[in-house]
């Protein structure tokens, strides 16, 4: 309903957990305000120029990575701000080899990390990012930023 209410900005809902791709040039501020105002609650919004989406996605960050399978997944976790410094990679949680998130890298605002499914695996990206750097953060899978890459190009 919301991407409805913001056509005029050419809003294309990704999925069901709230990420939005703007096609229209519009400033953050003026975007932050649209959408603020047409809810009831105040959300914590991550906003993201669509030139470091793309810009990411052409790095290919993941080649270097295992493949994707049913237990271990690509992600990336958008920091609503560049962190002051940056700890030794990769950063794994739990430490050792029952690691459920390994933080492979971090470029701008994007963390990008490994995710293991492990039998009584508790952690995720997001929280691991959020916890480390006590900065507000949301995390989607890598295919997930590919869809909003491919909706940005056209």
């Amino acid at each position: 309903m919301l991407a409805k209410q913001l056509a005029d900005f050419g809003v294309v809902n990704i999925g069901a957990a709230g990420t939005f791709v703007v096609r229209q040039n519009v400033s953050q501020a003026t975007l932050r305000a649209e959408i603020l105002r047409r809810l009831s609650f105040k959300p914590e919004l991550v906003i993201c120029p669509a030139r470091d989406v793309i810009a990411l996605m052409r790095s290919d960050p993941f080649q270097d990575a295992p493949d994707e399978t049913k237990d271990l997944r690509h992600y990336v976790t958008v920091i609503t701000r560049a962190p002051k410094s940056l700890p030794p990679l990769p950063l794994e949680k739990p430490a050792g080899n029952k690691w459920e998130v390994k933080l492979i890298a971090i470029t701008g605002r994007f963390a990008l990390s490994l995710w293991r499914r492990q039998t009584n695996g508790i952690l995720y990206p997001n929280a691991v990012v959020e916890k480390h750097f006590s900065i507000p953060a949301t995390m989607r899978n890598w295919n997930t930023i590919s869809a909003i890459s491919h909706i940005l190009e056209k």
